[in-house]
């Protein structure tokens, strides 16, 4: 296994999700305003990757991970995953309260461990807040969805996945009964603001944001 510091392998982590959100290389400034640091310091530690061969690294260009560095920060992010799944269903934390103990667990490198804790779980293809958990060997394994916010009036579905972890939006969205597997039907679509009127589980009405629908995945029933 590859010897990884905790801030190694969050730089990993960081520059596979903004690799996510846009292809080629990612800028020392966008990885600095990701992880909240000055762009030197990124600068200082994508060529310490870059050494180890886990990411490809031009100055003044950007950096993007190697195939190796890939693997590794799917490797983190299965081991996030699989604690939250265990945080929420075992010990029945809340999945607004997550995060941060599952990024301190997520640096636990044992495979063994990794691995029993998978087949504890009955390994799970998703964690609480509907992101798909990645195998053994790196493998994603995706559902269909659509974002809320561009599904048409009259379309029915149901939540499968949030794009926004944060307490605030998660504790928001518990508040109006939106959660993984609820029933969403669209109402309306307000033309003024973007905003959406939606049914939820058959029965309750809410209004929500442009915002708010932008973040919510839904996986569409077919018609």
């Amino acid at each position: 296994m590859l010897a990884l510091s905790t801030a190694e392998e969050n730089y990993l982590k960081c520059i596979y999700h903004l690799t996510q959100k846009e292809e080629g290389v990612i800028s020392t400034n966008e990885i600095a305003a990701a992880i909240k640091t000055k762009p030197a310091s990124v600068s200082d530690m994508l060529k310490k990757l870059a050494e180890k061969e886990i990411l490809m690294y031009t100055k003044y260009h950007g950096a993007g991970l190697t195939p190796l560095g890939k693997k590794t920060a799917l490797q983190v992010i299965r081991r996030n995953r699989l604690w939250e799944v265990f945080l929420v269903d075992k010990l029945r934390f809340q999945w607004d309260q997550v995060h941060e103990v599952a990024e301190q667990l997520e640096h636990v490198r044992s495979p063994l461990l990794i691995r029993r804790l998978d087949e504890y779980l009955g390994f799970p293809k998703f964690d609480p807040h509907g992101d798909p958990i990645p195998d053994e060997s790196g493998e994603l394994h995706s559902s269909p969805r659509t974002i809320l916010q561009d599904m048409k009036e009259g379309a029915r579905g149901k939540i499968v996945a949030v794009n926004d972890n944060s307490a605030a939006f998660l504790r928001y969205l518990d508040k109006v009964g939106a959660y993984i597997g609820a029933k969403v039907e669209i109402l309306d679509k307000v033309e003024f603001d973007g905003s959406l009127e939606i049914r939820l589980d058959e029965g309750k009405k809410v209004f929500v944001s442009k915002e708010v629908a932008a973040n919510i995945y839904i996986q569409a029933f077919e018609n």
